[in-house]
């Protein structure tokens, strides 16, 4: 469970944990990865502080599951980050990077480590499941770094749904819709839309994203939820871009 600190992550890796999976969490801050698995059996929860954008990092991750647990199920490639937005013009190619290195560099760099491992152990098999966005499908104003990796995070599921079949690797993805967290803050006072108005956006509980990767998760490996949405009903999506 990337990105498992705050948010979407937290919220879903404690779904998890109380659905009875054992579960590795990863973030940048350690601290808050250690209050999630406060109280809660040693082998529940394993944590692992990991940086997305380092290679090691991320290898140290996968050891430690393969130490720890002997096998990999499920993953749910989470993480992810954004800048403020600019039309294209007034972005950095540092704030690119920033946004790249983490939503697609580092899911590549997770889904690498999943799908070796789940190759590699006995009985073959698992399941990678991508958090995509609305943005893999229509972007808002200035928000060109922020698309273009969950547009390529589209690619990503479909390139390893294909690598995977012949070793019983499922890949989905979900797409999410203002669920209710640090990166959804601004939905409650207005952000800018296709038409250059500002308005203020519903969002939904996180618990719904939660519920919709526990369900995604459960399947047996034969079957495949390949694309979710998930949103808040009012928000504008249909009809937006």
């Amino acid at each position: 469970m990337t990105g498992a600190s705050s948010g979407i992550g937290r919220q879903t890796a404690t779904a998890f944990i109380e659905a009875g999976y054992k579960v590795a969490v990863t973030a940048r801050r350690e601290s808050l990865l250690d209050a999630l698995a406060e109280g809660r059996a040693a082998d529940d929860v394993l944590v692992c502080q990991a940086d997305l954008t380092d290679e090691h990092s991320v290898d140290t991750v996968f050891e430690n599951i393969r130490r720890t647990y002997g096998r990999l199920d499920v993953v749910f490639n989470n993480a992810g980050n954004n800048v403020a937005a600019a039309p294209i013009g007034d972005i950095s190619v540092a704030d690119w990077k920033k946004v790249i290195d983490v939503n697609l560099t580092g899911a590549f760099m997770i889904a690498r480590g999943a799908f070796n491992l789940m190759r590699e152990q006995d009985p073959q098999g698992g399941r990678i499941i991508n958090n995509g966005s609305i943005s893999a499908h229509v972007p808002r104003p200035g928000s060109a770094p922020y698309t273009s990796s969950k547009h390529a995070i589209t690619g990503l599921t479909r390139s390893i749904s294909l690598d995977g079949r012949p070793y019983n690797i499922a890949c989905g993805q979900i797409d999410i819709g203002n669920a209710a967290s640090e990166m959804t803050q601004r939905m409650r006072t207005g952000v800018p839309q296709a038409n250059g108005s500002v308005e203020i956006e519903p969002v939904m509980d996180v618990d719904n994203v939660a519920t919709a990767v526990l369900q995604m998760a459960g399947l047996p490996l034969d079957v495949n939820v390949q694309f979710m949405t998930i949103m808040a009903t009012a928000m504008p999506f249909i009809g937006r871009g």
